[in-house]
């Protein structure tokens, strides 16, 4: 199967086309996750009320981001993964990922505090970490990987590529903005198109180690 290079122009342009190729199932799954936040956005609109019912509803949904919704955001760049890779997609495997629930749930913790951490103390730390740890997700649910052995992992692959990611990150920004001025509408395929670009650059990494190791292997 066709294998994209790791540069910019194609791993959009190829995230492009996988996208179109199994649209129905990607937009499937991206109304799914829409509906799954849902109760993550009601409480975060009621933020500014402190009366005592608002803060327990808070609470629940704090808890629902730690515990569950990673779980379902997982799921979903797996399946992205398996589009790229032109795989079988069965979108029950959405939900795979409580098969593997500890990993999740302790690598998003894990990289979410790194990433926060590095903005609370400065911005530019938090952005190099962000852009470093762009494939935890697809590494826990590809590999297998404890939490500490994916963000291990996610930093190595992701070495010599940091610019690049952040560069993908200002791209997918502007073209989430224009998914908002068609519409609304119009966010859906530029989620979409973004996490395929995304899921494209890993695929590329992941097949450039596995060769890389095979020849050393060989030699």
């Amino acid at each position: 199967p066709y294998v994209p290079d790791s540069s910019i122009n194609t791993s959009f342009s190829f995230g492009w086309r996988q996208m179109w190729k199994y649209f129905l199932y990607l937009f499937l799954v991206s109304i799914i996750i829409t509906v799954l936040h849902v109760p993550i956005s009601i409480a975060d609109s009621f933020k500014d009320d402190i009366t005592p019912g608002i803060v327990i509803l808070q609470v629940l949904a704090f808890f629902y981001w730690i515990l569950l919704f990673p779980v379902f955001s997982y799921g979903v760049d797996w399946i992205y993964l398996k589009a790229i890779r032109d795989q079988e997609i069965d979108i029950k495997e959405m939900f795979i990922g409580f098969n593997n629930y500890v990993n999740i749930i302790l690598a998003h913790l894990l990289a979410t505090a790194i990433i926060g951490i590095g903005f609370v103390f400065l911005i530019i730390p938090g952005i190099i970490f962000a852009c470093r740890l762009v494939f935890v997700p697809f590494i826990v649910m590809d590999r297998n990987m404890d939490a500490v052995k994916a963000v291990e992992k996610s930093w190595q692959m992701t070495a010599g590529h940091g610019w690049k990611i952040f560069g993908m990150g200002v791209i997918s920004f502007f073209i989430i903005i224009l998914g908002l001025i068609m519409l609304i509408v119009g966010v859906f395929p530029a989620a979409m198109w973004v996490t395929s670009t995304f899921a494209s650059l890993y695929h590329s990494i992941d097949h450039q180690e596995k060769v890389e190791l095979e020849n050393g292997n060989g030699s």
